[in-house]
């Protein structure tokens, strides 16, 4: 069922209130969310709600935690989450780094005791709509093997990147160093459907097609080598220099019910005017995309299209038509509002059946 994004916002916002996350926060919170389904990435969105309130209520996760400043060395923060909501410090990190790098050029920060944060292309185009760039990596839960082993080390460590154009939309490169996202894999799994041969190893070290043993086994790391090799990058960085856990010490998202996860993050913002004038870049990477979309094409293909232009058509149609809310995110939305004393109010794109 498709719902309007307003209402659907404004839900998450509502319930997230009600297990104590303070307005402000819950409004970051509910807009991280909604702007990964908007963009068609809902394995990071609404369908993730659930399990974030479910650690909130059973004490895994601070609603009310504050960002601290642990060391400052010129444009270069260290900072603590204080195991809060990770969508929330790292916009609240975002926002202590943009002054610094629009006077410096240039501006870093870790972040450690953090939680799974989302989308981390959400991060990179709040930064690009002020013509900044940001580089975000973050470590996560372990999913992913070294190449040559079958035992999780690694999370699925994502890289991202934005860059603003005069297009309409920003240059994206969001990816996971995993050849999939896992949370595709929980997709199939609360589906009930069969995963491609390829993605994944079952706990013996065995392909397999089944999500469950998926999620017992490991994901493999995209272009094998490489892939480990970036993966052991945004380890290096996420992990190990913004002082969270490494590797399999970090805390799953849904197994681990009885600790925190202490994720790490690393962002990296640059300001584009300290490099060139801004009419200048937009004129160059517009004329960057020209030409590349103006390339000879395979048969059968009908446009060439940059990172992050399928996104945002998608998040152009999304807007129009209301974002999907899968059946069994659905029942769980209904579940908490149930449990909290919230009503649900369905929107005029869909048919409502409560």
């Amino acid at each position: 069922m498709r719902f309007s994004p307003e209402q659907i916002q404004t839900l998450v916002t509502e319930l997230s209130t009600r297990v104590g996350v303070p307005d402000a926060d819950a409004a970051i919170f509910s807009e991280a969310l909604i702007d990964a389904d908007l963009h068609g990435v809902g394995t990071h969105g609404t369908s993730r709600l659930n399990i974030y309130l479910q650690r909130i209520r059973a004490g895994l996760i601070d609603p009310k935690a504050s960002l601290i400043t642990e060391r400052k060395f010129g444009s270069i923060l260290s900072l603590d989450a204080s195991n809060g909501l990770g969508q929330v410090q790292a916009v609240k990190a975002l926002e202590l780094l943009v002054p610094v790098a629009k006077q410096k050029g240039v501006a870093a920060a870790t972040i450690r005791n953090s939680q799974h944060f989302g989308a981390l292309s959400y991060y990179c185009n709040l930064a690009a709509q002020q013509s900044l760039v940001l580089l975000a990596m973050t470590n996560c839960e372990r999913a992913m093997s070294p190449e040559g082993g079958y035992e999780p080390f690694f999370g699925t460590n994502p890289i991202a990147v934005s860059f603003p154009t005069g297009k309409g939309f920003n240059i994206k490169i969001d990816l996971a160093t995993s050849i999939v996202a896992r949370g595709n894999i929980i997709a199939a799994q609360k589906q009930g459907n069969p995963i491609p041969l390829g993605w994944a190893l079952d706990p013996n070290g065995e392909a397999t097609t089944d999500p469950n043993q998926a999620l017992l086994g490991t994901v493999l790391a995209m272009a094998g080598h490489k892939g480990y090799a970036l993966a052991l990058m945004v380890e290096l960085f996420g992990g190990v220099l913004s002082g969270s856990s490494i590797g399999p010490d970090v805390g799953s998202m849904y197994k681990d019910l009885d600790r925190k996860q202490d994720v790490g993050h690393f962002f990296c913002l640059f300001n584009i005017e300290a490099f060139m004038d801004m009419a200048e870049f937009i004129q160059r990477i517009d004329q960057t995309i020209d030409r590349i979309k103006a390339s000879k094409r395979r048969p059968g293909v009908e446009e060439i299209l940059v990172p992050g232009e399928r996104s945002s058509r998608t998040a152009q149609l999304n807007r129009s038509l209301g974002i999907a809310i899968s059946g069994p995110t659905l029942i769980e939305l209904r579940h908490w509002c149930n449990e909290l004393d919230v009503p649900f109010l369905c929107s005029e794109v869909a048919k409502c059946n409560a």
